[in-house]
């Protein structure tokens, strides 16, 4: 890693290596990207008035997530709803977390609410500030049908559309079904599970097979139509849309290892890999969003997870755990080419190999 990016991959030996100012010795671990959650609800700073809770976003790094990309920031407390106000709020949340990395995640803030009143040129005014996320679905809306409309705006000025899918999920808010998905076409559909109410099983089929929506599954959602979906995405040939995300801090609670329970969840009660679904909670998630993460590449973003079977388990290797229906071991989480952690994660248990640092010639002490 070099620069914050992946320069090299293959085998390595001490000559190679000299140069590098920190080496870490995996001990026969196994490397993933990290995880991209996409459905965050951020409000400002590592905190979320939801559960009243501080630091939660440093807590699911050591979850393995490198980057959180916003649902929205609904959970603001006073949130406005009006044209401005709902513009100068995905701007400022943008804005600030341009400047802050807590405990080194990356964060993509700022996803406007759609309300009714926001016009084309509104939509066209975010995008030249740097916003480039619009979230339908807890809009001061009359029916699902005005969203086509509004949806369709944000899009043609160039921002990603996503749309909240399945039942209500706080009072005030109302059901988007299966067939309000189709017609209002989002980039993404928002826990096509439920959140935490799903959409009728018939839709995972017509979805995967009769649009190009990305279908993103979340942990505080329905495990059973995620399993529904997760299959017929990889049935249809479309799995690379098929995203894996948590859908928190909201209701059902803070949940640092969201992601690595749901891939194990999906993993043990089907005939999916756990690589397949890593795949979507990283490289699928960095295609459906367009952002330089999500894969173990020369040239991207150097966001990586040492990972290992659990001590006290029975398998040998972190594939096989999850495949099990087991969390693995996180050993070190890296950002930007940057260890944050070497050695044991504070929410997994510890990995049955010794994953240590060889060297370090930099200042930071990695815990």
């Amino acid at each position: 890693m070099k620069d914050g990016f992946i320069d090299k991959i293959g085998n390595s030996n001490f000559k190679n290596s000299e140069n590098c100012d920190v080496i870490i010795d995996a001990d026969g671990a196994t490397i993933t990207p990290g995880f991209i959650d996409s459905h965050v609800h951020i409000t400002f700073g590592d905190y979320t008035p939801r559960q009243n809770t501080i630091g939660y976003l440093s807590s699911y790094l050591h979850g393995g997530t490198t980057t959180s990309i916003t649902a929205s920031e609904v959970h603001v407390p006073g949130r406005p709803n009006d044209p401005e106000g709902v513009k100068a709020l995905a701007i400022a949340a943008k804005k600030c977390f341009d400047n802050y990395k807590p405990g080194g995640m990356t964060v993509y803030a700022g996803s406007v609410i759609i309300e009714p009143g926001l016009t084309p040129n509104d939509f066209l005014e975010l995008k030249k500030k740097g916003v480039w996320l619009a979230k339908a679905g807890f809009g001061n809306v009359k029916s699902a049908d005005e969203y086509i409309e509004l949806v369709k705006n944000a899009k043609q000025a160039g921002l990603l559309t996503t749309l909240h899918t399945g039942g209500a999920s706080i009072p005030g808010s109302f059901p988007i079904t299966g067939n309000d998905l189709i017609n209002i076409n989002p980039d993404v559909s928002f826990h096509i599970n439920g959140g935490p109410v799903s959409i009728d099983d018939k839709y995972f089929k017509i979805i995967s097979k009769d649009t190009n929506i990305f279908m993103q599954v979340c942990t505080a959602g329905n495990l059973r139509t995620a399993i529904i979906c997760a299959n017929e995405a990889y049935q249809n040939n479309v799995f690379d849309r098929f995203l894996i995300a948590t859908d928190t801090p909201t209701g059902s609670g803070i949940m640092p290892l969201g992601i690595i329970y749901t891939i194990s969840q999906i993993s043990s009660l089907s005939k999916l890999s756990p690589e397949l679904l890593i795949a979507a909670a990283t490289g699928n998630v960095a295609k459906a969003y367009g952002i330089n993460s999500g894969f173990i590449k020369k040239g991207f973003i150097a966001d990586l997870l040492i990972v290992d079977a659990p001590l006290g388990g029975t398998k040998s290797n972190a594939l096989d755990a999850l495949k099990n229906g087991d969390p693995f071991s996180i050993g070190s989480v890296i950002t930007s080419g940057l260890p944050r952690f070497v050695g044991r994660s504070k929410n997994t248990p510890p990995s049955i190999r010794n994953i240590k640092i060889e060297k370090n010639n930099i200042l930071e002490k990695f815990e």
